[in-house]
């Protein structure tokens, strides 16, 4: 677990930053007022997300590798930490359903269907605690092995 503890660190950095949008956004009013936006400006977490794998790849590499990592070696720590922050997101979903934001999925609910998006029943089928579980079990990994594909091949030492 020791060859692991850099990627279990940033694993938790990310699962706190998630958390930490996830109250920008509600005190923005993107869980209620202005929920129309939400889909837009949500995506931009992706920034700090990446920003987290690059530190993370960085951290690995000047403490665990002395400076030098290969793509190899990048790419199973992204990957360990995707597992990490996958095995974490359950967590932080109940956290944002039920402390951050109680109300978010009555109102997207309510929005989506008077936009005529969705049905009542479609709606409170797909927004819901157990529907974002799951979906977030299966796109941090996904998202975590792109992003985990890319910034390893930047950050690889150009000598190894």
């Amino acid at each position: 677990m020791k060859s692991f503890e850099i990627e279990i660190k940033w694993a938790f950095i990310f699962t706190a930053m998630g958390l930490f949008w996830m109250v920008l956004e509600r005190i923005f009013g993107l869980h209620d007022i202005h929920i129309a936006k939400h889909a837009i400006y949500t995506n931009f977490v992706a920034i700090p997300a990446v920003a987290i794998y690059v530190y993370a790849l960085l951290d690995k590499k000047k403490n665990y590798y002395k400076g030098k990592m290969s793509y190899r070696q990048g790419l199973v720590s992204g990957i360990f930490l995707s597992v990490g922050i996958t095995v974490l997101t359950p967590v932080s979903q109940l956290i944002t359903a039920t402390l951050i934001t109680p109300n978010y999925f009555n109102n997207v609910i309510a929005y989506v269907v008077e936009q005529k998006q969705m049905t009542q029943e479609q709606a409170m089928d797909y927004f819901n605690l157990k529907s974002y579980i799951i979906q977030s079990v299966f796109f941090a990994p996904v998202m975590g092995v792109i992003t985990s594909l890319i910034v390893a091949f930047t950050l690889k030492s150009k000598s190894i």
